[in-house]
C-alpha cells in the first residue's frame, strides 16, 4: 500500500495537486475562509473532470460549516440531494437527514476494500466523506483504483466470473448483525418482498429470520468513460475475508448456508479460497492511503475507486453521504 503525504493548504492556490500515488487528486483551499459549497459551485467542472480521471478527489483546508455545509457540498457537486441508505449491509447511525456515520464497527477492526452497495441492482455513483474528527493514529480510508484491480486479476479468473457472474447470500438473524427491518427501512414483510421483487432479489423467510439471494455481474462498464471495471462485493462478502478469529466464531454459530453474508459463483458453486485470496491481493496492490485532517472532504467515484477503513485509536468521526443513483 502506498502512503501519500498530502500538503496543507497554506499559501497554495486553489488547484488540483498531483501526488506520487494515483489517488486522490487534491484540491487545496487558497484561504481557510473559502466556503466549500461556493468553491464547488464555481469549480464544479474541474472537480468533476478530476473525479472521472482519478476516481477520487480530496478537498482540504476549506470552511465546511459542519454537517450542513457538508450536505451543501453534495448538492453543489452532484446537483442532487444525498440518497437514503437502503438495503444496508453494515451498521450506520444517522447524523442528520441522509448524512450518516461511517460504518459503526469496533475501532480495532479493518474494513476491507469495497465499492459501496455493489451487491445491489442500483448503487450510488458518487460517495462523500467528511472528517469531523480525525483519529489519533491510523484510521485512514484507503483507496484502490479498480481499473487497476481489474487489470491485475488473472484473466482466467476474470473470464470465469464474467461468464458465471456471482451470487450474494445474506441471512438476517434476530439479535445478530443488521436486522432486516433496519436494512430495508421497514418492519412490513410484504414491503420487503415487493422491494426485493423489483431489485432481482429472491426472498426466503426462515426460522432464523430472512434470507435473500441475488445474482449480479462482476464486471461492469463505467457509464461515463466506458472503461471496464471490477465492481462487486465478491471479496468483501466472502467468508474467507473475515478475520480468522471472527470467521471461526461465525462458523461455530452458523452453518455455511446461514452465514450473515457469503459470496458464490452465480450458479451457487463455492468460490475457492485461493481465488478470493488472489482477488484480495489485487486490491491491496492497487491501494493507497493518506492521513485524515479535520474538515477534509473526500469525494469518490464509486465505480472507479474502492474504499476501506484502517483500524484506529482516538475518536475518529467520519460522516458519509451517497449521491447519484446508477445501474451501470
Amino acid at each position: 500500500m502506498t502512503t501519500q503525504a498530502i500538503p496543507t493548504p497554506t499559501g497554495v492556490p486553489a488547484q488540483g495537486v498531483d501526488l506520487p500515488g494515483h489517488l486522490p487528486k487534491v484540491f487545496l483551499a487558497p484561504d481557510p475562509s473559502v466556503e466549500i459549497g461556493a468553491y464547488l459551485a464555481q469549480h464544479r467542472a474541474a472537480v468533476r473532470a478530476a473525479l472521472v480521471d482519478r476516481g477520487a478527489v480530496l478537498l482540504r483546508g476549506f470552511a465546511v460549516d459542519g454537517v450542513d455545509g457538508f450536505n451543501g457540498s453534495v448538492h453543489a457537486l452532484s446537483g442532487t440531494p444525498p440518497l437514503t441508505y437502503a438495503e444496508r449491509s453494515s451498521p450506520r447511525s444517522t447524523i442528520k437527514g441522509q448524512v450518516y456515520t461511517s460504518t459503526d464497527y469496533p475501532a480495532d477492526e479493518e474494513i476491507f476494500l469495497h465499492n459501496e452497495n455493489s451487491y445491489q441492482s442500483v448503487w450510488p455513483q458518487t460517495l462523500y466523506f467528511f472528517c469531523i474528527e480525525p483519529p489519533h493514529t491510523l484510521g485512514a480510508t484507503p483507496l484502490a483504483d479498480i481499473r487497476a484491480v481489474h487489470a491485475a486479476i488473472d484473466p482466467d479468473v476474470r473470464e470465469e466470473f464474467t461468464r458465471r457472474r456471482w451470487r450474494v447470500v445474506r441471512n438476517f438473524h434476530e439479535d445478530f448483525g443488521v436486522p432486516w427491518q433496519q436494512a430495508f427501512n421497514t418492519d412490513d414483510k410484504d414491503r420487503v418482498a415487493a422491494y426485493c421483487a423489483g431489485k432481482g432479489i429472491d426472498v426466503e423467510w426462515t426460522a432464523g429470520g430472512l434470507r435473500t439471494t441475488a445474482v449480479r455481474d462482476a464486471v461492469h462498464r463505467h457509464p461515463v468513460t466506458g472503461e471496464t471495471v471490477w465492481f462487486n462485493h465478491i471479496t468483501f462478502f466472502h467468508v474467507s475475508t473475515v478475520a480468522p478469529d471472527v470467521r471461526d466464531g461465525l462458523l461455530e454459530i452458523f452453518a455455511p448456508e446461514d452465514l450473515p453474508t457469503n459470496s458464490y459463483y452465480g450458479d451457487g458453486a463455492p468460490i475457492p479460497d485461493d481465488v478470493v485470496a488472489h482477488l484480495r491481493q489485487c486490491y491491496r496492490d492497487a491501494s493507497t492511503r493518506f492521513d485524515w485532517q479535520r474538515h477534509d472532504v473526500l469525494v469518490v467515484d464509486n465505480m472507479l475507486a474502492a474504499h476501506a477503513r484502517e483500524p484506529f485509536t482516538g475518536p475518529r468521526k467520519i460522516a458519509v453521504a451517497m449521491a447519484e443513483p446508477s445501474d451501470g
